[in-house]
């Protein structure tokens, strides 16, 4: 009785064009919001964009971005909320839409872990959460598949990379990352998992301690940046 109420008169917005109310069984984005977000489908394909940037650099069994991003588009604003609006349902959100995709594919229901590209404890105190991590609540919850944040840690407090070059990238993050319990990792297929994939720089530094652990990797992000 109460919810209805409330609905009536603070009804719940959707988080992408704030005028839209939601539905009750939808959590974040309107039905006409979610249409215009477009899946990449590059999950349904060995060779893609994502994939192509890994090419020499990684040894990946698949990789892929969940949406295509334009910029000033909904899903861009979207992840400005995400990281800096204090929104860590939209994260939740997108991994659980995308997630009921990759659960169709089989090549994805052998997936072992979903771990997300981890924040240095300082970052995530001043965010309040790790928007990576979000994301992989959510596949997880669509998947079928557990989550942590336990096998990879952020070691050094490094600087934003958003106006560095793509050699500044790698040099900014190449020896930010700690993997622990390697052991349980072992022969396991592991999708790591972050936002917005830009060079590439952030996932390589990450791949290169968790395959230490003689792991199958895939990545899977949110979106591809432009």
């Amino acid at each position: 009785m109460l919810e209805p109420l409330l609905q009536l008169f603070y009804p719940r917005l959707c988080l992408a064009c704030q005028r839209q109310p939601l539905q009750r069984q939808q959590r974040a984005l309107c039905t006409s919001c979610q249409y215009k977000i477009k899946p990449t489908n590059y999950h349904l394909f060995e060779e893609n964009p994502v994939a192509e940037r890994f090419w020499g650099r990684l040894p990946i069994s698949r990789a892929s971005t969940a949406y295509h991003f334009v910029k000033g588009g909904i899903l861009q604003r979207l992840i400005h909320e995400l990281k800096y609006g204090h929104r860590p349902e939209i994260g939740e959100e997108l991994g659980r839409s995308y997630g009921r995709l990759l659960a169709e594919e089989p090549f994805w229901k052998s997936v072992d872990y979903i771990i997300p590209v981890p924040l240095h404890p300082k970052k995530r105190h001043q965010r309040g959460y790790n928007q990576a991590a979000r994301w992989a609540s959510g596949l997880s919850e669509s998947l079928g598949v557990p989550w942590s944040e336990k096998f990879l840690l952020r070691a050094s407090y490094t600087e934003s990379q958003t106006r560095k070059s793509r050699e500044e990238r790698f040099a900014n993050v190449s020896d930010a990352f700690v993997l622990r319990q390697a052991d349980k990792l072992r022969h396991k297929h592991i999708m790591l998992v972050d936002d917005v994939m830009t060079t590439g720089a952030t996932i390589e530094a990450c791949a290169k301690h968790l395959l230490k652990a003689q792991i199958s990797l895939s990545v899977v992000c949110i979106a591809l940046a432009p």
